[in-house]
């Protein structure tokens, strides 16, 4: 056997010298016994060569074996800039695989965690949970693409599938499922026509454009987002009957009006109008759905509406992480059902375990049923991967700080407001701890620097100084403004003052929400 030393790809073929991949020189493996060599059997390809399976013994005994993790494919092209089409290549393929009945997908953030990392495939599966990984390699040149990638029994190392296609960028799509469904059948799992069956092939300029757009999505910023902005509207203009760049558009302007990054009675109308094109092109489209119940519900206080939007989301098998979160963070917790947003997100967090955004929406749950100690154990977690988590810090100190552990609380709300100044609810709640210990002086500077969604910020800082009608002033001003803060803090544990005010029946009938 020999090996190419860049990409780890087996050669049993001891005339090969060079990799077919990348051109190093092999090196001689490991002195193993070859893997028996089979032809999937009733799956059609048309690769040049038969796509190939190497099976070890008993690597399928349960379906809790059948879980998978498709590490972020390496960009081999000359043009680094190309990262965006590795990248949404094996997102395109995880998309694939996550709708094969019983076949368990870790998410895309979890997966792409190690990108640029040279960790054994054994403790990335462990990490990750599952039993195998696909790994991969992308160079394009021109109209044309080489594609490479290998299936790993995560237990051994054991390499259950692997395969080259040379094909024109045109057939990038036909790539995809051909490799799901060599998967599916180095796992033993029977396919039901969901690979076959696209429901729409975007022209290849669109999506090459959509996948641009959700490259620069993931980057979470301001400027980001605006430059996924435009690259979702080129592609809907090339490709007018996509419905996925629709439907991602519509998520990008609720979160651009939610976090404050645009004024939200711009985005709302936005938002609304691009997830239902999406549902007019393809009517069971998850997230589509999930953005217009939450439109229904934080907006609209249409609760009826929004049970209904999240509902049909939740009858795909396919619902992402983000659409979970949404249900649990918009419908569920608003409405103090509590238990059921705690489930709602470690079915999320089970999706994408290192996503560190999830542990710290879980927290926030946690910290709203008054669960104080798991909140801090969850944030704690995700600050485990992820250090620069303001939101997770800022979840410790609302725990500490609701629990009357001021001094505690104060070092934590101080990191978060270095590290987020433009968050109001974290400057009001610093500004109360401060005012609470007697720092006058530095609560007042504190509150000077708010920016963003104010009324939510001042509403927690005078409930911390116990001043509750001043608090319940200030909230008044938020669900006048429809923003999404006051129906998601309406039940919460720490807002108990609030709703031991002659005044509250009247708020909450302003959010139609149980009395």
């Amino acid at each position: 056997m020999k090996r190419c030393p860049q990409c780890r790809r087996d050669y049993y073929d001891d005339t090969l010298n060079f990799c077919l991949d990348d051109g190093s020189p092999l090196l001689d493996g490991p002195k193993t016994q070859q893997p028996i060599t089979e032809i999937l059997p009733n799956v059609n390809v048309s690769s040049e060569s038969p796509t190939r399976v190497y099976r070890a013994p008993d690597v399928t005994k349960s379906e809790k074996d059948r879980s998978i993790a498709v590490l972020p494919f390496v960009n081999l092209s000359n043009d680094a800039d190309n990262e965006y089409f590795s990248d949404g290549l094996a997102e395109e393929i995880l998309n694939v695989l996550a709708h094969i009945p019983g076949l368990k997908v870790t998410a895309r953030t979890s997966c792409f965690a190690f990108r640029g990392k040279e960790q054994d495939i054994r403790k990335i599966a462990e990490a990750l949970d599952v039993k195998t990984v696909l790994e991969g390699s992308v160079r394009r040149a021109g109209s044309h693409i080489r594609v490479s990638a290998q299936l790993i029994n995560a237990a051994d190392g054991y390499r259950l599938w692997s395969e080259r296609y040379d094909r024109e960028l045109t057939d990038v799509f036909e790539v995809q499922d051909e490799i799901a469904a060599a998967i599916a059948g180095a796992l033993q799992l029977k396919l039901t026509g969901e690979i076959a069956a696209r429901q729409h092939e975007p022209n290849l300029p669109a999506y090459e454009a959509f996948l641009r757009g959700r490259h620069q999505y993931c980057r979470f910023s301001p400027e980001a987002f605006a430059s996924a902005e435009e690259y979702f509207k080129q592609a809907i203009a090339l490709d007018q009957r996509w419905a996925d760049p629709r439907s991602a558009l519509g998520d990008l302007y609720f979160a651009l009006g939610f976090y404050g990054w645009r004024p939200l009675d711009e985005m709302i109308p936005l938002a609304r109008d691009a997830a239902r094109t999406a549902l007019e092109l393809l009517p069971s489209d998850p997230m589509a759905h999930a953005v217009l119940g939450a439109i229904a519900g934080l907006h609209d206080h249409n609760w009826k509406d929004a049970e209904e939007q999240f509902r049909l989301a939740g009858v795909s098998e396919s619902l992402p992480p983000a659409g979970r979160m949404l249900r649990a963070l918009f419908y569920y917790s608003p409405l103090g059902r509590f238990d059921e947003a705690i489930q709602e997100m470690t079915k999320a967090i089970a999706q994408d375990p290192l996503n560190t955004f999830w542990r710290a929406r879980q927290a926030w749950i946690f910290l709203c049923a008054e669960r104080y100690e798991d909140a801090i154990a969850s944030a704690r977690k995700a600050l485990e991967f992820d250090d620069r988590n303001y939101q997770a810090r800022m979840m410790i100190a609302l725990s500490l700080g609701f629990q009357g552990k001021l001094s505690e609380a104060r070092e934590h709300s101080e990191q978060v407001f270095r590290m987020a100044p433009f968050d109001a609810l974290g400057t009001g709640f610093l500004a109360g701890l401060l005012a609470k210990l007697g720092e006058k002086e530095n609560s007042e500077k504190v509150l000077t620097a708010m920016t963003g969604a104010i009324p939510i910020g001042m509403t927690i800082y005078y409930l911390v100084c116990s001043e509750i009608e001043s608090a319940l002033d200030w909230y008044e001003k938020d669900i006048e403004k429809r923003r999404p803060n006051g129906p998601m803090i309406a039940f919460a544990g720490f807002t108990k003052p609030l709703r031991s005010s002659p005044r509250w029946p009247r708020l909450v009938r302003m959010m139609n929400l149980p009395g």
